[in-house]
């Protein structure tokens, strides 16, 4: 008794691809998108690193005040006074110290983020523009066989 089942591998391929009409590529088209693609990645890596520069620069701003607040309290703790007004001062200074190290940080949290969401906005942008760059690259029309034939008369 033969084997009436075929192998799954047993297909034509010539039907399968007959109607398959490749569009002719325009190279320079897509090393154009590509440009774009690669000055879209340098204006946003830029953008991060004019991100980072300003956060560094704020951190050490608010280093250099936090450091000249402790400096002051020191002094201010050096000089003689009673047991009661020092631990006041110091309870102070600590609320001090923590409120102010929660708003430097939620500044610095914001700049970073501005930063993030900029750099990410340009990639965006780019991202959508290739896209439409795609669909009018798959939108183009190709001329018909019949066409070129007959132009080719």
């Amino acid at each position: 008794m033969s084997d009436a089942r075929s192998s799954i591998f047993d297909f034509d391929l010539t039907k399968i691809f007959a109607d398959l009409r490749l569009r002719p590529l325009d190279v320079e088209a897509v090393w154009a998108a590509q440009r774009r693609n690669i000055e879209a990645f340098s204006q946003a890596n830029q953008v991060a690193v004019e991100g980072v520069h300003a956060v560094a620069k704020r951190q050490i701003e608010l280093t250099q005040q936090t450091l000249e607040d402790l400096s002051s309290w020191v002094r201010e703790m050096a000089q003689p006074v009673s047991a009661e007004d020092r631990i006041a001062k110091q309870t102070e200074y600590t609320k001090k110290m923590i409120d102010k190290g929660l708003a430097h940080g939620r500044e610095v949290a914001a700049l970073a983020a501005k930063a993030g969401a900029e750099a990410s906005e340009v990639l965006q942008r780019r991202t959508t523009e290739g896209l439409d760059e795609l669909r009018a690259f798959t939108c183009k029309s190709v001329p018909s066989a019949t066409v070129v034939a007959a132009a080719a008369k």
